[in-house]
């Protein structure tokens, strides 16, 4: 079976309060000394630039920055919709100097995550943080909805993608959002897209031993998260002071 199917076909809707488990706790290492503040491409600021990675996210900000930060988000999981309500103190006091960079790196969990994540990447990089943004302050609204629908819809459609975004309503959402039916269609049918993400899955795992959302990784190394909780902007910025040398 491909890991994109298995996934796809993997456990009912469900918004989970712990969002698969705790972050690890690893060392982001030593710091680095303080960077200067650097000019960002003329008549643009460093949030504006967003590029695609090899690896399947998107990151914002300075790609050359002393300091790379990485989240890996799921857009089922409340806390990291908490997190994405705190992204301004991130965004604003580091990114935009060119210190820092942001990469947000989809971490799926269930189908319905996979169809938003799909939702959210179809923009392209010029649309994918705000897209996000947006799906994070519709959580709550598009779960309660694919929840609404009678068992037998539920278990007719929850087998795909498309699927999931018709209960959800995701093709509605989006398309009040300037992105088209047809277009979502097909992203939410884009194989390597969806095999994109399993990837990424697989490389949180191997990689940085992610164990739950939101994580992030510091310069290579996975954050020290509070223990026994889950990984907050209130624990995340002394780690990024420390890699800067502040």
């Amino acid at each position: 079976m491909k890991p994109s199917r298995f996934l796809i076909a993997f456990g009912a809707i469900a918004l989970s309060a712990g969002c698969n488990g705790e972050s690890g706790t690893n060392s982001n290492g030593a710091p680095s000394g303080p960077a200067q503040t650097v000019a960002p491409p003329a008549g643009q600021t460093w949030d504006q630039v967003v590029t695609k990675t090899p690896e399947g996210g998107f990151l914002m900000g300075n790609p050359e920055a002393p300091v790379k930060v990485i989240e890996f988000g799921s857009m089922t999981c409340p806390h990291c919709a908490e997190f994405a309500d705190e992204t301004d103190e991130l965004v604003n006091d580091y990114v935009k100097t060119g210190q820092v960079s942001f990469e947000f790196r989809n971490y799926v969990r269930d189908g319905l995550d996979i169809a938003m994540s799909l939702v959210a990447r179809c923009g392209g990089p010029e649309r994918f943080f705000p897209l996000t943004d947006a799906l994070f302050t519709s959580q709550r609204d598009l779960f309660e909805k694919a929840q609404s629908a009678p068992p037998e819809q539920q278990q007719s459609l929850a087998q795909t993608p498309q699927g999931y975004a018709q209960l959800a309503g995701l093709q509605q959402w989006a398309a009040q959002r300037g992105l088209p039916a047809a277009r979502t269609n097909a992203c939410l049918s884009d194989q390597s897209e969806i095999d994109q993400l399993v990837q990424m899955n697989a490389d949180a795992i191997q990689q940085y031993s992610v164990q739950g959302t939101p994580s992030f990784v510091i310069n290579g190394e996975l954050a020290d998260a509070p223990t026994g909780g889950q990984s907050n902007w209130e624990s995340l910025e002394p780690q990024i002071r420390d890699a800067l040398g502040s």
